[in-house]
């Protein structure tokens, strides 16, 4: 990767986590760990004095969760991006984290390629979630779209083409891109830019609201 390397922030109460988290972070020639904190009060500060891309930030900390200092991080002037990372795989926090900004969500049992992987994607402005996380998402809004809004999400996505509406589909049974070009017999980056030109046509941001537009379309489990 060419360029500066991405400046991450690592915030986790425990210290042995977060040195952790960053030795292996500070393998990829292409990341630069910039901060610590352990607590959330001290993951705001360090997003402000430190000019960083990306902060990581777990769930549980003293001096402010981090579901209430991801939502400080994202209030700030040319605010990081950020990734919760938690070993609490839990509905709550997923859709506060969300909610408060956060643009990943991954278990800290993540296989470390995934990692470096949301913060490349996280880095570049798009949204990075475990696949189980987008599943979660969608059963929980599953049986829950009203008739306006079946009609409102089939309206936005009208304009997508056939093979567009197939990678969709699959987007909303929480595949992942890989899975979705051996399933459809495409290249991954075939695939990723049916992703991108789905978002650019419907104006959704992440491949998780097109998601849940393709559910409340009632396309989750079909007909494509």
């Amino acid at each position: 990767m060419s360029g500066a390397p991405i400046r991450v922030i690592v915030a986790d109460d425990e210290r042995i986590v977060r040195e952790a988290l960053a030795a292996i972070i500070g393998t990829c020639a292409d990341m630069e760990v910039v901060a610590q904190a352990g607590d959330g009060v001290e993951a705001a500060a360090a997003a402000r004095a430190f000019r960083a891309d990306v902060v990581l930030m777990d769930v549980r900390m003293p001096g402010g969760d981090g579901i209430a200092a991801t939502a400080r991080v994202r209030e700030q002037a040319q605010a990081p991006e950020v990734i919760v990372l938690t070993a609490f795989d839990a509905d709550d926090y997923v859709f506060a984290a969300l909610e408060a900004g956060a643009a990943g969500f991954l278990l800290k049992d993540t296989e470390p390629q995934q990692l470096f992987r949301a913060i490349r994607e996280v880095a570049a402005g798009r949204s990075m979630l475990a696949p189980s996380v987008t599943r979660r998402l969608i059963e929980h809004t599953r049986g829950r779209t009203a008739p306006a809004g079946q009609a409102s999400a089939l309206e936005r996505l009208g304009t997508l083409t056939a093979r567009e509406r197939e990678v969709l589909v699959r987007v909303a049974r929480g595949m992942g891109n890989e899975a979705i070009a051996a399933e459809l017999f495409l290249a991954e980056a075939t695939v990723k830019s049916h992703v991108s030109r789905i978002l650019a046509k419907t104006g959704l941001t992440n491949r998780v609201q097109a998601a849940l537009a393709a559910r409340d379309a009632g396309w989750g489990d079909g007909p494509y």
